[in-house]
């Protein structure tokens, strides 16, 4: 009876703690060239539905940096963007709440952006949970080890194309010859067997010995006739 008891609390301290937890995810890490806008995605699972009282807050540790600082909050449906610190004016909140979404794009990012963001996402009651962290890298140009990634793939990719174009003109070839062929090998049995009907005719015409058996032939009939 004990064990049955301590079994049920158990399934049950189990299922409070999924209903009261939050999982937090974020890319791992986001590249960017110098210049550009960037997007740091965040988003939550909960077993709740979405609460009108959701909240997401992001905070920002630069390289070499020992603290972070928070440079965003949403909170009562209106975002909130830090007014002073490196993102003042650069920084736009571009998620959807409803849908469990608490990204931001940071625009313009520079060399000195580099560093770790963390997001943290509340849906009351399920508040338990961890933040989630995405470092971003900032370069001048593209890396190398990028830029041969990318080229290989768009080698590759065309690769395929060109060779799924090179395989459809070639079955659309043979598919022709092949067709072309069967018609040809029909005409051709047609055409043999009337110049051999005509070349018959014309041998029975023009074969005098054949014209003069069928005259003698033609008057015998006759002759055994009028004797009748």
């Amino acid at each position: 009876m004990l064990s049955v008891l301590a079994l049920t609390s158990v399934v049950l301290l189990g299922i409070a703690s999924q209903t009261t937890a939050i999982v937090v995810y974020t890319s791992w890490e986001r590249h960017a060239l110098v210049g550009t806008d960037v997007r740091l995605s965040c988003s939550f699972f909960s077993w709740k539905w979405t609460s009108p009282d959701v909240t997401f807050s992001w905070h920002y540790r630069s390289d070499g940096a020992r603290d972070s600082i928070a440079i965003f909050h949403y909170t009562g449906g209106v975002p909130y963007v830090d007014n002073k610190g490196p993102f003042r004016d650069r920084l736009e909140f571009v998620g959807n709440p409803s849908r469990r979404d608490g990204s931001i794009l940071i625009k313009n990012v520079d060399i000195a952006d580099n560093g770790t963001f963390t997001c943290d996402a509340k849906n009351p009651p399920d508040i338990a949970g961890s933040p989630s962290n995405v470092r971003l890298l900032v370069f001048e140009n593209v890396p190398v080890q990028a830029g041969v990634i990318t080229g290989a793939i768009i080698g590759v990719v065309l690769g395929l194309l060109i060779l799924i174009v090179a395989i459809y003109y070639l079955m659309r070839f043979l598919v022709a010859r092949r067709v072309f062929s069967l018609s040809m090998s029909k005409h051709g049995k047609k055409g043999k067997g009337k110049e051999g009907s005509q070349q018959k005719q014309a041998l029975a015409v023009t074969d005098p010995a054949k014209l003069k058996a069928a005259a003698s032939e033609k008057k015998k009939q006759e002759s055994r006739r009028e004797k009748k």
